[in-house]
């Protein structure tokens, strides 16, 4: 089985982006190419070189398809619902007036890989809104 090359992902992606766009507006295409895809391959960036190479490329080619405006304004969305998951994972995380921890209350996430998380959305959002990229 031929393997897709590494573009050949975020090329479909953003294809499919476009018509998301068209069809259901700039919100909905903003969360499935940047919040999932765009966000997801960073993530393998991280690990495997091959993914790395082609992240610049992929920022590229989104940075195309939105407006700065609509970058911000959706980045600070993203920004703010996360930040109030985060504040609802807390308050289940505490203790209740029994003392006694609810059941299934435990995060989804470890401290750690929330602070990792924000960092790299951090690095997604400058690239996303910087003035200008450094790639040729």
């Amino acid at each position: 089985m031929d393997t897709p090359k590494f573009h050949e992902i975020w090329v479909e992606q953003c294809e499919a982006a476009e018509g998301i766009k068209r069809r259901y507006g700039t919100k909905a295409a903003f969360d499935y190419l940047v919040a999932e895809k765009l966000f997801n391959f960073a993530d393998a960036a991280s690990s495997h070189p091959a993914f790395a190479r082609e992240l610049p490329r992929f920022v590229a080619h989104v940075r195309g398809l939105f407006t700065v405006e609509e970058m911000r304004t959706h980045l600070n969305r993203i920004q703010c619902e996360q930040r109030d998951g985060d504040a609802y994972i807390g308050e289940r995380d505490e203790f209740d007036e029994e003392g006694e921890q609810e059941e299934g209350a435990m995060s989804l996430e470890s401290p750690t890989a929330a602070t990792e998380r924000a960092r790299q959305f951090a690095i997604i959002a400058e690239l996303l809104t910087a003035a200008e990229l450094g790639i040729s």
